[in-house]
Formats: structure tokens, C-alpha cells, sequence
């Protein structure tokens, strides 16, 4: 018995040492949830999109850009939020031990099929870390046409948005990089609430 507790104590120091201990979302309204919890940030016009499979979108009316750091592309060339100014992007953080990442990505695929030509983008960042675990996912965004594949192995980028730490996590920024909405959770991003609330973006100037 003091053998196995040692070792659970053991995994437990190495899990915190390596960053990889995720805390338990609690949803706003749960056991153990507060009324501030509840009522959250103050909410621009983007939050009437709050609604269907969207209900828990955070639409914050305080302004602010997207997080000055840097990710890699399929080819392991380095890119920033800054490379996409002048388009709506949709980005999304993933990994392959997220089954709901993984349940929603074909939403994602239809909704960036359904805008291509326009100026949406729609940027899976996936944040599994070691050669395999990267080269299983960009297989399976290979069938997930036409996302392109971009990589945070650091697994920082989750913890750098208002859903810190969430998973899956999808933020909506504007032309200027400043975000203007966030989910945690799986969503179905073909759904018309979804397209409305691109829209809305993609009618801004």
C-alpha cells in the first residue's frame, strides 16, 4: 500500500513539474460555481450568438489583442496571430487525446469549406507534444480538408486566452487580432448560429 501511494505521489510531482496537470472546468451555474462566476465579464452585441449549440460563448466587451506569441506551420516554419491581420480567424486549440477536439474538427472543415474565397480563416493550432503525437495528428487533419496544420508543442497557447486551459478552446479575432469571442467546449461550427456569428465579423470593416 505505501509502495503504491509513493508512487502516485510520484506521478503527481512529475505531472506538475511537466505542466501537463489540467484543473477541472467548472461551467458557470455548477456545483461550486459562484454568482460572479455566473455573471462574468461585461458582453459586447457578439453575445445574442449565445444561443443553440453556442449558449456558451463569451463575447467580451473589453477589447484586447490576441497573445504575442508564436506557433509553427506543417513545416515548422514560425507564425504569430499578427501573420493573419485583415482576416476573421477562428482558432482553434486541439490535441489528439481530446476526443471532443477531435468529435468537432469536422464542423470546423465545413465551415472553413463553406468560406473559402472569403476573408475567414479558420486556424487549428494542435498542442500535443513529441514527434509521434504530431505526426498522428497532422493524419488527422489531412482528412479534415481544407484546414491547414499548425503546432504549439509547448501546449502555452491554451493557457493564454480568457478559457484558460480548456480544451477544446475556440477563439474568434477580428481583422485588427483583438478577440471577440471565446468557447470552451465542443461546438458544432456548421451549425447556423455558428456561420451568424462569422458573419457578424465578416461584415465589419
Amino acid at each position: 500500500m505505501k509502495t503504491a501511494l509513493a508512487i502516485g505521489a510520484a506521478v503527481l510531482v512529475a505531472l506538475i513539474a511537466g505542466g501537463v496537470l489540467l484543473y477541472p472546468h467548472i461551467v458557470p451555474g455548477s456545483k461550486g460555481a459562484t454568482a460572479a462566476d455566473a455573471a462574468g465579464p461585461a458582453q459586447s452585441e457578439l453575445s445574442v450568438y449565445a444561443k443553440g449549440p453556442l449558449t456558451r460563448l463569451s463575447a467580451p466587451a473589453d477589447l484586447v489583442p490576441a497573445p504575442d506569441y508564436g506557433f509553427v506551420d506543417r513545416e515548422g516554419e514560425a507564425a504569430s496571430f499578427a501573420d493573419f491581420r485583415g482576416k476573421v480567424v477562428v482558432v482553434n486549440l486541439w490535441a489528439m487525446w481530446c476526443a471532443p477536439c477531435r468529435t468537432e474538427m469536422p464542423t470546423l472543415a465545413t465551415l472553413a469549406s463553406a468560406y473559402q474565397g472569403t476573408d475567414l480563416l479558420v486556424l487549428p493550432i494542435n498542442v500535443d507534444s513529441g514527434d509521434d503525437a504530431i505526426a498522428d495528428a497532422k493524419s488527422f487533419l489531412d482528412v479534415h480538408e481544407p484546414l491547414p496544420f499548425y503546432s504549439d508543442k509547448s501546449f502555452r497557447l491554451p493557457f493564454l486566452f480568457p478559457e484558460s486551459g480548456k480544451m477544446p478552446q475556440t477563439i474568434l479575432l477580428d481583422r485588427q487580432g483583438r478577440i471577440r469571442a471565446t468557447f470552451a467546449g465542443e461546438a458544432d461550427w456548421a451549425s447556423a448560429e455558428a456561420r451568424a456569428l462569422v458573419d457578424a465579423l465578416l461584415a465589419e470593416s
